[in-house]
């Protein structure tokens, strides 16, 4: 069985966004072997340590999965500013003899964005509407691969590793069974601090804000990278508690035309014709995002958004919240089956693309979070839970199938879903011993009542 097969066989997804199943993304002929350990967040901590801690698994991963996609060049890209990191790294390299190199990247946001790796490490620019293969480089995330170190070891894609960050009483990294109670997350970072609070799935620059009420039955899923705890008057949570309609009004009576947030656009300055002031422009004159015309070239151009957070949280001098905009019009370009047509309206990258980085500090500040910022995170745990819940959907694909009767009993890394054959997907296994019992969208297993 190839490499790539084993990925496929456990069920690895990208670990460091959408979830895209990771045999996919592995392709022969490329050029570039793109790691990426930049950890494109504030506050989240996970992948630095896992470089810290299985830095000879991840460096064995990568060797073997380049050694089936023959790439030339094999880099892991991470800040200059991860001192342990890089120590880590450098002597696992060194032991295996790997030909594999370091790339250094400023403490910028967003470093870790695959098209802006892309562009730091090879000069390359990936045409809008494009991916990486299209110029000649296939990026994956650390987390990845040291979950594909275990698929070519034989151990399916079964357990996440996040951070806890926050307004808790002990911010860690756990270890959890995909599927597991994130509330058994956040009980083991000794719980909230504060008495009343909402939480931050993810990252503040990209992540989504849920009511504390609302945590108790969400799952862990392959996706998940982290839970941050925060009050519930912050920035983060007013932005997002704020309706379309509100949003409309205050972009058609507080919108300066400034063009800031398409000056600090990651998009804009690799030349993508991604300019949100004009998509803002636009719904000044409309009701809402609803009304704006699928056919018009400035309404389509948000179909190259990467939902990066720069223009509502850092650029916007009047708070309004282009991302946001941006991301109800990709749904709806997406619903209608509109794809960007490659590479149209491509430019040069911007003269003052060095210039217009933006600092994590600065972002993370803009965002509120900053005194959460400069935590290091050493602290760890692993989440064992009585009961998970496995949603059929964790990737970018066809939803899986079950695969098995419900109360079937299963064992722990047992497959028991699938996504058709034929189709993109990727598939599920047990993550914990147990019976099952079929739901709606999900499988959930029970420790206790396994043997009835």
């Amino acid at each position: 069985m190839s490499v790539t097969e084993m990925i496929e066989k456990a069920g690895v997804v990208g670990c460091g966004g959408a979830g895209f199943p990771t045999y996919a993304k592995l392709r022969n002929g490329v050029e570039y072997f793109i790691i990426n350990g930049a950890e494109c967040e504030p506050l989240l901590c996970t992948d630095r340590f896992i470089m810290r801690n299985f830095a000879a698994n991840v460096v064995s991963a990568i060797c073997a999965v380049n050694g089936e996609i023959g790439a030339k060049h094999c880099c892991v890209a991470l800040k200059e500013s991860y001192g342990e990191e890089i120590k880590a790294l450098t002597s696992a390299i060194e032991e295996s003899g790997a030909p594999i190199s370091l790339h250094l990247l400023r403490s910028f946001y967003p470093a870790g964005d695959e098209q802006i790796i892309v562009y730091e490490i090879t000069g390359r620019v990936v045409p809008s509407g494009g991916i990486p293969p299209d110029v000649g480089c296939v990026v994956s995330n650390v987390a990845t691969m040291l979950a594909s170190y275990d698929a070519i070891s034989g151990k399916p894609f079964i357990s996440k590793y996040l951070t806890v960050n926050g307004e808790v009483k002990n911010p860690l990294i756990v270890n959890a069974p995909i599927g597991a109670p994130l509330t058994e997350c956040l009980s083991l970072a000794g719980g909230a601090a504060i008495e009343d609070y909402c939480v931050l799935l993810g990252g503040p620059m990209m992540g989504k804000i849920v009511a504390k009420e609302a945590l108790t039955g969400m799952t862990v899923t392959k996706t998940t990278s982290g839970i941050v705890v925060l009050p519930p008057d912050n920035r983060l949570a007013n932005i997002q508690r704020m309706s379309v309609e509100h949003m409309s009004r205050r972009a058609q009576a507080a919108c300066i035309r400034c063009s800031q947030c398409s000056d600090l656009c990651p998009r804009n300055l690799l030349g993508h014709l991604m300019e949100p002031h004009k998509i803002m422009r636009r719904l000044a004159l409309r009701r809402n995002p609803e009304e704006l015309p699928l056919d018009d070239e400035v309404v389509r151009s948000a179909a190259l958004c990467c939902e990066c957070g720069i223009c509502e949280l850092v650029a916007c001098p009047m708070e309004l919240q282009p991302r946001r905009i941006n991301a109800l019009l990709r749904k709806r370009l997406s619903a209608e089956g509109i794809r960007y047509p490659k590479g149209l309206g491509q430019k040069k990258t911007h003269p003052f693309i060095e210039m217009r980085k933006v600092p994590t500090g600065r972002a993370a500040a803009r965002a509120g979070v900053y005194k959460y910022q400069k935590r290091k995170i050493d602290a760890f745990a692993e989440a064992r839970p009585e009961s998970v819940v496995l949603p059929m959907t964790q990737h970018v694909g066809s939803p899986c199938k079950p695969l098995l009767p419900d109360g079937a009993d299963v064992s722990r890394g047992q497959l028991i879903a699938a996504s058709p054959e034929g189709k993109l997907g990727s598939s599920v296994h047990a993550s914990i011993d147990g019976k099952i019992e079929i739901l709606h969208d999900a499988i959930r297993i029970s420790s206790e009542r396994r043997g009835g």
